[in-house]
């Protein structure tokens, strides 16, 4: 890796000391996923257009988006590789908190691939069955907070956001606790990617702000000064987190409305396995239903529909996820976008007043 072939040679050529500094990677890292992300994404459009992987629209979605059907879908691949690059060259790969999160982020992806493939092979919005897709989430998110408990020592301490010293050890129980929180993100997020560059905003502040939280965490001197756990290694966690939002920002340039792709389940879910995954090892599990509000409306508006349909036969909202909701109530589309982008960022701001206010 570049990174480590760097980091010998600073002893012997000081200028090179600069590539020590998780701030300097964070940047560099920055701009080249989002360089690579940007170059690439003409040639990775017409790629899915010529091999016609194109969105299979609902029947029982709004009306409006039946223009949208053939648009190419499966452009999270376009992130994913985008991140990668950067993470082999600028990020230090023995850490085993980086390979935690990129196992889960390329574990869920890959689970969101397969149900990309299906739904574009058979021309249907179906896709992977839930069990089978929720079964390959929790195994991945659970085999890996498993080993990090066990051979790392992840604390097993849930802590309170806004409380201090407030917390409760889970011990073993942390496992599904921590893998609940993985692939309900990751759903959460799956539900909210509905309109051309809803879900994506959201993602990238979400990830800048748990990639703050990392770099803090990570930081012995800054923990201690905040009263926040002292995770150690944590803080290589911050530039790959830069990669994310770099890679979601030249994602974006050909997802704004009206959108030249979709991510795809192969974005929504690897993204949002990383969003849960930096949220445990951050220990700021809790604190990720205040950042990502969004998702967790949207998920929760998906739970409520079906429980009242179910048990009444009545609905609560037009459509669900709430954003069809808001939709079909007379909102544009863009309209709905931006208000949920800048739902998104009084959010993150509260999340980071929680280092503080205690």
């Amino acid at each position: 890796m570049l990174y480590q072939w760097l980091y010998s040679m600073a002893d012997q050529f000081s200028p090179l000391n600069v590539f020590r500094y998780i701030t300097v990677r964070t940047f560099i890292s920055f701009f080249t996923a989002f360089l690579l992300c940007w170059m690439w994404g003409p040639y990775f459009i017409k790629r899915l257009q010529k091999k016609h992987f194109g969105q299979a629209i609902r029947d029982d979605g709004p009306q409006t988006h039946k223009k949208k059907a053939g648009t190419p879908t499966m452009g999270g691949g376009l992130i994913l590789l985008s991140t990668l690059i950067p993470c082999l060259l600028w990020v230090d790969m023995a850490n085993p908190l980086v390979w935690a999160v990129l196992i889960i982020t390329w574990g869920f992806g890959l689970i969101g691939y397969m149900d990309d493939w299906l739904k574009v092979s058979k021309k249907n919005s179906k896709g992977l069955s839930g069990k089978i897709r929720l079964a390959g989430e929790f195994l991945i998110s659970g085999g890996v907070v498993a080993a990090l408990v066990h051979f790392y020592g992840l604390n097993t301490i849930v802590t309170v956001p806004f409380i201090k010293s407030a917390g409760l050890d889970l011990g073993y129980m942390y496992i599904p606790f921590a893998s609940l929180v993985i692939v309900g993100t990751a759903n959460a997020v799956n539900l909210t990617d509905g309109l051309d560059g809803l879900a994506i905003v959201p993602v990238m502040i979400s990830a800048a702000t748990l990639g703050l939280f990392a770099y803090v965490s990570g930081h012995f001197s800054i923990a201690a000064y905040l009263q926040i756990p002292h995770v150690i290694g944590a803080g290589e966690l911050t530039p790959v987190a830069a990669t994310i939002v770099a890679a979601g920002m030249g994602f974006l340039w050909f997802n704004a409305y009206p959108a030249q792709v979709f991510m795809g389940d192969v974005g929504s879910l690897s993204l949002g396995g990383f969003l849960g995954s930096m949220a445990v090892i951050t220990q700021s599990e809790l604190l990720m239903v205040v950042l990502g509000g969004v998702f967790v409306v949207e998920a929760l508006s998906v739970i409520t529909q079906v429980i009242s349909f179910k048990m009444t036969g009545k609905r609560v909202f037009k459509m669900a996820p709430i954003h069809h909701h808001f939709e079909l109530g007379g909102l544009t589309e863009t309209k709905i976008i931006v208000r949920f982008w800048i739902i998104s960022i009084l959010l993150a701001v509260l999340s980071l007043a929680s280092l503080k206010l205690r």
